[in-house]
């Protein structure tokens, strides 16, 4: 929920899409980004046609979604930073903290480079090129390249709401350790919440260095083991809680598929009715 008030908080205007609007998008994207081949990216494809069909101007669907993926990323290496700086405080292998650490520092630039690219106009200079390489498939999609750069360098002066999402993008992030926390105490091997914290901060940033990998499959329970095991869990208990975040996922995201299949299902036919 603290995602779906930190991604309207960017949107202009007093009339927003209600809350419940937002979490149904939000689902949607991770059913997509979390269960199919996708390297994490189709989710915001998906969200972006999604928000248009159900009647929200193509340029903010499209802007919005960027800064909000731009922020969420932001507060994922901070969130994981955090988690490796706890974790270095908490065991004894300082190696092991300043290697995890140069890796993470090492993807900054990148970040970096995505924020510029944004402010630099980019999106201008892409729409004569995906123009020339797709031609109207992509103008149906984005819509036109300047204007889009101009409402992303407008959601960007509202500093103050790039500001309350990028805090809800924290929240978010943090509370998936509570998960982690819940999880272990019903496996009757409780960590207390620093170390959930640490735990669910580097299997994140492990899977978000595997996004290229479908579900992050073997890398997030390889994470629970290797993590687990530095702050004392026993293996099968790791497992165990590794197989518990896969079924949660099932769970949560299989439905979302089922349901995103039947709309685009009824917008074919709809389609070809006219």
């Amino acid at each position: 929920m603290a995602c779906v008030i930190g991604w309207r908080a960017l949107l202009p205007g007093r009339k927003k899409p209600s809350h419940l609007f937002f979490l149904y998008i939000l689902w949607l994207r991770g059913a997509v980004n979390n269960l199919m081949p996708v390297a994490r990216i189709g989710g915001e494809i998906v969200s972006v046609r999604m928000m248009v069909k159900h009647g929200m101007r193509r340029s903010t669907a499209v802007a919005s979604t960027i800064v909000e993926l731009t922020l969420s990323i932001t507060a994922v290496f901070l969130f994981v930073l955090t988690g490796i700086l706890l974790l270095s405080l908490r065991i004894a292998d300082d190696d092991l903290g300043w290697k995890l650490a140069a890796g993470l520092v090492a993807t900054a630039p990148m970040i970096g480079a995505l924020a510029i690219v944004q402010r630099v106009g980019f999106f201008g200079i892409l729409d004569k090129i995906f123009t020339l390489l797709l031609r109207d498939k992509w103008a149906k999609f984005a819509g036109n390249g300047r204007q889009l750069d101009r409402v992303i360098h407008s959601l960007y002066r509202r500093k103050t709401r790039v500001a309350i999402c990028g805090f809800w993008q924290i929240v978010s992030w943090s509370g998936c350790a509570g998960e982690v926390w819940l999880g272990l105490h019903f496996l009757g091997h409780p960590l207390n919440l620093g170390d959930s914290f640490i735990l669910e901060a580097l299997v994140t940033g492990s899977v978000s260095a595997a996004f290229a990998i479908p579900a992050a499959l073997g890398v997030q329970e390889a994470g629970f083991l290797f993590f687990g095991h530095l702050l004392g869990l026993p293996p099968d208990i790791a497992v165990a809680l590794a197989v518990i975040r896969r079924c949660r996922d099932l769970i949560l995201y299989v439905p979302g598929l089922i349901v995103w299949q039947v709309q685009e299902g009824r917008w074919l036919i709809k389609n070809k009715a006219k």
